[in-house]
């Protein structure tokens, strides 16, 4: 069983990217669970076309039983489904939800031996110990960054990459890429080509832009689900295989913040 933790900037689509790389990977016949660690509780959405589910946390408050059964659930193309949720508004931690459901899945046997992948859909940067918790305990050896051209999205993808490099030696977590999910920025791909190099990874896959993504979205599915013979639904089917095979694992080397913003002005962004 492979677990993999899929950071990046609040905003950028990743759960939207998360999803629809679960949705192919189990078309590809992996059995797969996905595990929303976002205190919004939308990681599944699409996956369940639109159905909420309950969250651990919430379980937990409202003493429901907690079981597979209860907090599991099965979606497109088979995929399973958990949301970690989050503390009531202004009270607590977030990233204490992420710790909290993955040891209760722990406890429940969840990890189970047919699993190939778990996905790991993680709120934004690493702002506290709670979302850094898969990376420092290594419970998700194989970390990707979904990124784009824009500034404060590679600043975040940086700074990702600074909890990776810190946790590395102890926990043996490793980035596996970036993927750019395209925001149409002057010369994007080679931006993120240039800056996945310097932080020593590589750039996994390049999302092209496509309306068709959000048409999927408001129908409350997966591109893959929503319109299978699109184009984009093939990129997605693309880059769950470039991620199912890869074997190219590093330590990052993030930059210090004046070298990303020289790397940033070189390539137009001024």
């Amino acid at each position: 069983m492979r677990q993999i933790a899929i950071y990046g900037k609040g905003g950028i689509g990743k759960s939207t990217t998360s999803q629809n790389i679960a949705a192919a990977l189990a078309e590809n016949d992996h059995k797969v669970m996905i595990v929303g660690c976002d205190p919004k509780a939308d990681s599944t959405r699409l996956i369940l076309g639109g159905r909420t589910q309950i969250t651990v946390l919430d379980a937990l408050r409202q003493k429901l039983p907690v079981s597979t059964q209860t907090l599991i659930h099965t979606g497109f193309n088979g995929v399973c489904c958990v949301e970690s949720g989050g503390p009531e508004p202004g009270v607590g931690c977030a990233g204490r939800g992420i710790i909290t459901a993955i040891e209760t899945l722990e406890k429940l046997h969840a990890y189970t031996s047919d699993l190939d992948f778990v996905l790991y859909d993680i709120l934004g940067d690493v702002v506290c110990g709670g979302f850094a918790m898969p990376i420092r305990e290594g419970k998700a050896k194989e970390i990707y960054i979904v990124c784009s051209g824009e500034m404060m999205s590679l600043y975040a993808a940086n700074n990702i990459c600074k909890g990776i490099a810190r946790y590395a030696p102890l926990s043996g977590v490793r980035i596996g890429g970036l993927i750019c999910n395209s925001r149409l920025t002057e010369n994007e791909e080679a931006l993120c080509e240039a800056f996945s190099q310097a932080i020593n990874t590589k750039l996994l896959y390049f999302l092209p832009r496509d309306n068709i993504v959000q048409k999927a979205e408001l129908n409350r599915q997966t591109v893959l689900e929503f319109a299978p013979e699109s184009s984009q639904a093939k990129h997605y089917r693309q880059l769950a295989v470039a991620m199912a095979e890869n074997k190219d694992f590093s330590i990052p080397t993030p930059l210090e913040y004046d070298d990303l913003e020289q790397l940033l002005w070189q390539y137009g962004l001024n």
